[in-house]
C-alpha cells in the first residue's frame, strides 16, 4: 500500500532548521531542571536557538511531564502507578508529601525541594518507590529514606528462568556473552538468512501489538535510509523487563539492534529510554561505546565497509509517548501524540523515513534466534504464539521479580508456584495482566495460558506481561479511581474521546452511586472512537477490573 501523503508544519519547519529533534527534548529538559518560572519562562528561548519559533518549544515543554512540572534544586519523583499504590494502598504519597514539605507536583516557596508524581519506576518488585535526583528508594520505610534517617534502599532485580533454556535472560541467567553472533553474520553478508530465521521463529513484538516481527522488517522494503528504532519507553506500570535488560545486559540488546539494522537494510538506530530509568540510559550509552572500540559499530564494522550508527536518547516522561507513531513525534522533538495511519512508520516514520520500532525485549531475543535457528524458537510457547516471554511479578507477590517463562504457561502457575502466591498468607482480590490498560481477572479466573489469545478470550491483555497482585486491603472503587486517574493523566488529548473521556470517567468513578447511561455510553465512544489503543483498551480495562471485583462493584461493568 502506498503511504498517504501528509504535510505536518512542524517537520517542514525542522527540515529547514537542521531537524533538532532530540536535541530540543534535551534543551528543553536542561532548562526546565535549572531555570526558574514554568515553561512559559523558558520554552521559547530554547526553541529560539535552535531557529524555531517559540510554539515549537512550549508545545513539548507544556506536554511532557517531566518539563512541565516544577523543578526544585532537590527534585524528588515519587511512583504513583499500580504496583506502589497496592503496596500500601497509596498512603506513601501522604507520608512522602509530609516528609519533604510540598505536595506531589509541587516545589517549596524556597525553590529548594521539588516533587513530581510520575507513573512507574521500574521498581514494581520493592515499592513503593521514588527517585531521589537518580538515587531510588524503595519499600515501606520510603519516608526515612528521603529524610536521611536510614540509607537508601534500592534492591537489584530478582531474577529466575523457568524454561530450562533462556532465550532474553540468557546472558544473565545462562552466563552466555553477547556479541557471538553479529561479528560472524556481518561478515557473511547475507540479511535475507536473518529475516528468514526470523521468520521461521514466529517472533511477535513484546512490546504488547504482538505484530509479527519478521512482517514488520519486510515492510520497510529494505531501504537504506531505514530507521530502526529500540523502543525503551517501558511504560507499562508493573512492568520491569525492559530496565532488567538495559541495565544488566544491554550488550545483548545492541546486538539484536545491530542484526535488526542488518535484515532491514538500516544504516542506522535510535535507542529511546525512558527518563525514569537513569541507570539504563547511563548503561546503554556505556554498551554504546565499548561497541564502536570493539567494532561492532562504526564506518567500516569488522572490516566489512558496512557502516552502523546507534544513538542513544533520553525521554520525557509521557505513557502514551511510548506508541510507535507519538514516539516518533517525540524524537522529532514535538509533542508526543498519536499520529494518524496510514501511512504506517514502516511506510513513512522518523522524518519520513521507514521507521521499524521494534520493544526492547522482542530485539533483546533476535541473537539468540539467529545463533539457535527460528526451528528452534518456534519448538518453545505454543503453535499460534511462539517463544518465550518475560514476566514481572509486583511486589504483593512472596517472591516478587522477572521469570522468563514459554508462551502458554498457565497463569495460576506463575502466580502460586513462580510468585509463591501473596506475601504473609494475604488474599487475592484482582490480578492485574498487562499493564494499566490490559485487564483485571478474579483470584478463579487464573486457568488461562499466558498467551494474547487466551487472555483476551478472558477480558485481559498480555502487554507488557507485567502481573500486578492486589489483595483486599484497597477498596474497589479506589482501585476504580486509580484506573481513570492514570487515564486521565496520560491521555495525550490528540482526540477528544480519549481527552474528554478520560476526565469525565474519572468524575464519575468518584461519585457515591452506581454509574448511569451516560457512564456507559462515554465507554461505547471511548472504544469505538479513540484515536489510538490508549483511549480504546481503557473501556475493556475497566470493564474487567468490575468484573474482577464482581459484587464489590456492582454495576459498574456496563
Amino acid at each position: 500500500m502506498n503511504a498517504v501523503a501528509r504535510w505536518d508544519a512542524f517537520r517542514a519547519l525542522a527540515d529547514r532548521r537542521g531537524r533538532p529533534g532530540a536535541r530540543l527534548i534535551d534543551s528543553l529538559a536542561g532548562a526546565a531542571a535549572t531555570a526558574p518560572g514554568g515553561p512559559a519562562a523558558w520554552a521559547p528561548e530554547t526553541a529560539r536557538v535552535f531557529g524555531l519559533p517559540a510554539a515549537a518549544g512550549l508545545g513539548p515543554a507544556t506536554f511532557y511531564a517531566d518539563l512541565a512540572v516544577p523543578h526544585g534544586r532537590r527534585h524528588v519523583r515519587v511512583c504513583t502507578a499500580a504496583a506502589c499504590f497496592a503496596a500500601d494502598a497509596g498512603r506513601h504519597l501522604t507520608e512522602v508529601e509530609e516528609t519533604l514539605g510540598v505536595a506531589v507536583d509541587g516545589v517549596t516557596p524556597d525553590g529548594e525541594v521539588s516533587l513530581q508524581g510520575v507513573r512507574c519506576l521500574g521498581y514494581c518488585y520493592a515499592g513503593p518507590a521514588c527517585l531521589d535526583g537518580d538515587v531510588p528508594c524503595t519499600g515501606p520505610g520510603l519516608a526515612a529514606q528521603l529524610s536521611g534517617r536510614v540509607p537508601p534502599r534500592a534492591p537489584s532485580i530478582p531474577v529466575a528462568d523457568a524454561t530450562g533454556d533462556p532465550v532474553v535472560l540468557a546472558g544473565i541467567t545462562g552466563g552466555e556473552t553477547a556479541w557471538q553472533v553479529w561479528p560472524r553474520v556481518v561478515r557473511e553478508g547475507d540479511p535475507a538468512r536473518v529475516a528468514a530465521e526470523v521468520a521461521a521463529s514466529g517472533l511477535r513484538g513484546r512490546g504488547g501489538a504482538g505484530f509479527p516481527v519478521a512482517a514488520k522488517w519486510a515492510a520497510a522494503g529494505g531501504s537504506p535510509a531505514t530507521v530502526v528504532v529500540a523502543n525503551g519507553d517501558e511504560g507499562d506500570p508493573g512492568s520491569y523487563a525492559d530496565r532488567l535488560l538495559m541495565e544488566s545486559d544491554p550488550d545483548r540488546v545492541l546486538e539484536g539492534i545491530a542484526l535488526a539494522c542488518f535484515a532491514c537494510g538500516a544504516r542506522r538506530a535510535v535507542v529511546l529510554v525512558r527518563s525514569e530509568y537513569p541507570l539504563a540510559l547511563a548503561a546503554m550509552r556505556a554498551a554504546v561505546d565499548r561497541a564502536h572500540a570493539a567494532g561492532h559499530l562504526g564506518l567500516d564494522v569488522h572490516g566489512t565497509g558496512a557502516g552502523l550508527d546507534v544513538h542513544v536518547v533520553a525521554g520525557a516522561g509521557s505513557y502514551v509517548a511510548g506508541e510507535e507513531t507519538a514516539l516518533i513525534a517525540g524524537l522529532e522533538g514535538e509533542r508526543g501524540c498519536a499520529r494518524p495511519r496510514p501511512p504506517y512508520p514502516v511506510q513513512e516514520g522518523l522524518w519520513g523515513d521507514p521507521t521499524v520500532v521494534g520493544n526492547i525485549e522482542t530485539l533483546a531475543a533476535v541473537p539468540w534466534i539467529v545463533r539457535r535457528g527460528g526451528a528452534a524458537y518456534a519448538r518453545r510457547g505454543t503453535p499460534a504464539e511462539t517463544g518465550t516471554k518475560l514476566v514481572c511479578l509486583s511486589e504483593r507477590f512472596a517472591r516478587p521479580g522477572c521469570h522468563e517463562v514459554e508462551l502458554g504457561t498457565p497463569l495460576s502457575r506463575i502466580v502460586t508456584e513462580l510468585g509463591g502466591g501473596l506475601r504473609d498468607g494475604a488474599e487475592l482480590a484482582a490480578l492485574q495482566v498487562g499493564g494499566p490498560l490490559g485487564g483485571f481477572l478474579a483470584p478463579d479466573r487464573l486457568d488461562v495460558p499466558l498467551t494474547e489469545a487466551d487472555l483476551a478470550a478472558r477480558g485481559a491483555a498480555l502487554g507488557h506481561a507485567g502481573l500486578v497482585a492486589f489483595d483486599r486491603r484497597p477498596a474497589p472503587r479506589d482501585v476504580l479511581r486509580h484506573v481513570w486517574a492514570f487515564a486521565a493523566a496520560e491521555s495525550c488529548g490528540a482526540c477528544s474521546p480519549c481527552r474528554v473521556g478520560s476526565r469525565r470517567g474519572l468524575e464519575i468513578a468518584g461519585y457515591g452511586g452506581p454509574p448511569g447511561e451516560e457512564y456507559a455510553r462515554l465507554l461505547r465512544v471511548m472504544d469505538q472512537a479513540s484515536l489510538c489503543a490508549f483511549g480504546r483498551r481503557v473501556p475493556a480495562a475497566v470493564r474487567s477490573l468490575a468484573r474482577a471485583y464482581g459484587d464489590r462493584l456492582e454495576g459498574w461493568d456496563p
